[in-house]
């Protein structure tokens, strides 16, 4: 008799886990779901913080899916606002973004479509805001050293060289070429 007791003791155990587990699966969607909902994450993102909830891998994933497939997550869209917001907020520039972007593990035609819907005249003036504001709080002994702290601030800024030399030379007003750094 004891054992039929433990037996029944164990089979209620074992329901009960289960059922924590699927109120620890249900409770996980829906913080995440309700997470989603504020703001945009990317599937990377949100596969961190479902990792630190002690779940299953197959778990995670199948959190994931049910997030993707109800819109919360949209790897598109989460990428959209986020060169949004780099670009207009922090005036990041596409190789910054791009970086960024890649360490989160978004794929890499995706990053590169939303990065060329950038229009061109305002990224430029963008730089060109950019490399004036920052010309005010710069001090250089010599125009080479002005120009080269200059470049060096716009290219940490994520801006492609290629472009941040036409620029200084129109804001530094030079057209020689003792400034170019090839």
């Amino acid at each position: 008799m004891p054992t039929g007791k433990r037996l029944v003791g164990q089979r209620q155990n074992d329901q009960s886990n289960t059922m924590k587990k699927e109120e620890t699966e249900a409770a996980v969607l829906n913080k995440m779901a309700a997470l989603c909902s504020l703001k945009e994450y990317c599937v990377g993102d949100i596969r961190q913080k479902i990792a630190n909830t002690g779940l299953t891998d197959e778990t995670n994933e199948r959190i994931i899916r049910r997030l993707c497939a109800d819109k919360f997550i949209d790897e598109e869209r989460y990428v959209r606002a986020f060169i949004k917001d780099k670009f207009r907020f922090n005036q990041w520039g596409r190789v910054k973004i791009n970086y960024a972007l890649r360490n989160k593990g978004i794929q890499k035609t995706l990053i590169e479509t939303e990065l060329n819907a950038i229009d061109e005249s305002e990224y430029n003036a963008m730089l060109e805001n950019l490399i004036q504001s920052k010309m005010k709080s710069i001090k250089g002994k010599t125009p080479r050293e002005l120009f080269q702290k200059l470049f060096r601030f716009a290219s940490g800024r994520g801006f492609e060289s290629w472009l941040i030399i036409p620029s200084l030379k129109k804001i530094l007003n030079t057209e020689n070429n003792e400034y170019d750094l090839e």
